[in-house]
Protein backbone atom coordinates (compact mmCIF):
# COMPACT_ATOMS: atom_id res chain seq x y z
CA UNK A 1 0.00 0.00 0.00
CA UNK A 2 1.04 3.37 -1.21
CA UNK A 3 1.48 6.07 1.40
CA UNK A 4 -1.43 8.14 -0.70
CA UNK A 5 -3.64 5.28 0.22
CA UNK A 6 -2.57 4.97 3.45
CA UNK A 7 -3.56 9.01 3.99
CA UNK A 8 -7.13 7.96 2.23
CA UNK A 9 -7.93 5.06 3.88
CA UNK A 10 -6.76 6.79 7.35
CA UNK A 11 -9.23 9.89 6.10
CA UNK A 12 -12.34 7.68 5.59
CA UNK A 13 -11.62 5.56 8.75
CA UNK A 14 -11.16 9.36 10.78
CA UNK A 15 -14.56 10.14 8.92
CA UNK A 16 -16.24 6.76 10.37
CA UNK A 17 -15.18 7.37 13.75
CA UNK A 18 -16.28 10.79 13.93
CA UNK A 19 -20.05 9.61 12.05
CA UNK A 20 -20.31 6.84 14.69
CA UNK A 21 -19.32 9.64 17.65
CA UNK A 22 -22.26 11.89 16.64
CA UNK A 23 -24.34 9.14 16.14
CA UNK A 24 -23.76 8.09 19.20
CA UNK A 25 -24.41 11.63 21.07
CA UNK A 26 -27.68 11.94 18.84
CA UNK A 27 -29.00 9.13 19.95
CA UNK A 28 -28.10 8.26 24.00
CA UNK A 29 -26.84 11.83 25.30
CA UNK A 30 -30.47 13.30 26.62
CA UNK A 31 -28.82 17.27 26.58
CA UNK A 32 -27.78 16.40 22.38
CA UNK A 33 -31.52 14.67 21.83
CA UNK A 34 -33.22 18.04 23.12
CA UNK A 35 -30.81 20.46 21.01
CA UNK A 36 -31.16 18.16 17.99
CA UNK A 37 -35.07 18.57 18.26
CA UNK A 38 -34.32 22.15 19.41
CA UNK A 39 -32.67 22.59 15.20
CA UNK A 40 -34.98 20.94 13.86
CA UNK A 41 -38.06 23.10 15.03
CA UNK A 42 -35.63 25.61 14.35
CA UNK A 43 -35.00 24.26 10.63
CA UNK A 44 -38.59 24.33 10.24
CA UNK A 45 -39.23 27.92 11.43
CA UNK A 46 -36.52 28.84 9.00
CA UNK A 47 -38.80 27.63 6.36
CA UNK A 48 -41.63 29.20 7.29
CA UNK A 49 -40.22 32.25 7.80
CA UNK A 50 -38.35 31.91 4.61
CA UNK A 51 -34.50 33.25 6.11
CA UNK A 52 -32.33 34.80 3.83
CA UNK A 53 -29.09 32.93 2.77
CA UNK A 54 -27.29 35.13 5.80
CA UNK A 55 -29.58 33.99 8.64
CA UNK A 56 -30.01 30.53 7.13
CA UNK A 57 -25.82 30.22 7.76
CA UNK A 58 -25.93 32.17 11.03
CA UNK A 59 -28.76 29.90 12.06
CA UNK A 60 -26.99 26.53 11.00
CA UNK A 61 -23.73 27.65 12.45
CA UNK A 62 -25.27 28.23 15.94
CA UNK A 63 -27.32 24.70 15.64
CA UNK A 64 -23.97 23.11 15.41
CA UNK A 65 -21.49 25.32 17.76
CA UNK A 66 -24.40 24.28 20.42
CA UNK A 67 -24.73 20.49 19.38
CA UNK A 68 -20.67 19.99 18.72
CA UNK A 69 -20.30 21.99 22.51
CA UNK A 70 -22.61 19.57 24.43
CA UNK A 71 -20.30 16.62 22.67
CA UNK A 72 -17.28 18.16 23.87
CA UNK A 73 -19.07 18.69 27.60
CA UNK A 74 -19.93 14.88 27.15
CA UNK A 75 -16.89 13.77 26.37
CA UNK A 76 -14.84 16.36 29.27
CA UNK A 77 -17.47 14.68 31.75
CA UNK A 78 -16.95 11.07 30.16
CA UNK A 79 -13.08 11.41 31.08
CA UNK A 80 -13.38 12.86 34.14
CA UNK A 81 -15.93 10.16 35.22
CA UNK A 82 -13.02 7.53 34.00
CA UNK A 83 -10.13 9.53 35.47
CA UNK A 84 -11.64 9.33 38.63
CA UNK A 85 -15.24 7.64 39.30
CA UNK A 86 -15.60 8.90 42.84
CA UNK A 87 -17.28 12.28 43.18
CA UNK A 88 -14.16 14.70 43.79
CA UNK A 89 -15.03 18.78 43.91
CA UNK A 90 -12.11 19.03 41.55
CA UNK A 91 -14.34 16.79 39.10
CA UNK A 92 -17.37 18.71 39.95
CA UNK A 93 -15.23 21.68 39.22
CA UNK A 94 -14.07 20.61 35.92
CA UNK A 95 -17.56 19.08 34.60
CA UNK A 96 -19.51 22.57 36.05
CA UNK A 97 -16.92 24.40 33.69
CA UNK A 98 -17.82 22.38 30.62
CA UNK A 99 -21.33 22.83 31.55
CA UNK A 100 -21.46 26.97 31.81
CA UNK A 101 -19.35 26.76 28.50
CA UNK A 102 -22.55 25.31 26.79
CA UNK A 103 -24.68 27.25 29.18
CA UNK A 104 -23.10 30.88 28.26
CA UNK A 105 -23.73 29.88 24.20
CA UNK A 106 -27.17 28.54 24.92
CA UNK A 107 -27.81 32.65 26.02
CA UNK A 108 -25.95 33.18 23.17
CA UNK A 109 -28.29 30.69 20.60
CA UNK A 110 -31.31 32.71 22.52
CA UNK A 111 -30.14 36.06 21.55
CA UNK A 112 -29.27 35.52 17.81
CA UNK A 113 -32.57 33.53 17.53
CA UNK A 114 -34.46 36.16 18.73
CA UNK A 115 -32.76 38.67 16.42
CA UNK A 116 -33.66 36.63 13.85
CA UNK A 117 -37.42 35.69 14.80
CA UNK A 118 -38.71 38.69 16.68
CA UNK A 119 -39.15 41.28 13.53
CA UNK A 120 -40.57 37.70 11.73
CA UNK A 121 -43.19 37.08 14.04
CA UNK A 122 -44.09 40.58 15.20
Amino acid sequence: MSKKDSFLINRIKSVGYAFKGAYHLITTEASLKVQFFIGVIMTFAGVYYELSATEWMIQILVIALIMALEGVNTAIEEIADFIHPERHPKIGLIKDLAAGAVFIFAIAAVIVGAIIYIPKIF
